[in-house]
């Protein structure tokens, strides 16, 4: 995977596999005990279905591990979500 500073992944558009928009990055969450990404926090477009997704404030979270891509766009699989009850 390409290496890049977290600030440069900031409102960097965020597309699933099928070139579907999911919506706009915003933040990372991160284990402070072993330094793993875990979650993409991403602002969902106005078109994307979150039923399924877990959100949390209006924001949907994406498993680190979905991430298949980082270059103009950050590129999600997002069969690998495991569908849960919105928050």
């Amino acid at each position: 995977m390409v290496r890049s500073f977290a600030k440069n992944l900031s409102d960097k558009k965020v597309m699933g596999i099928d070139g579907s928009n999911i919506g706009t990055m915003q933040n990372l969450v991160v284990d402070l005990h072993t330094g793993a990404l875990v979650d993409l926090v991403i602002k969902p477009d106005m078109a994307f279905d979150t039923t399924g997704f877990r959100t949390e404030d209006n924001f949907v979270l994406v498993s680190f591990e979905a991430v298949r891509a980082m270059k103009d766009y950050i590129v999600v699989d997002l069969k690998t979500q495991t569908p849960e009850t919105t928050s």
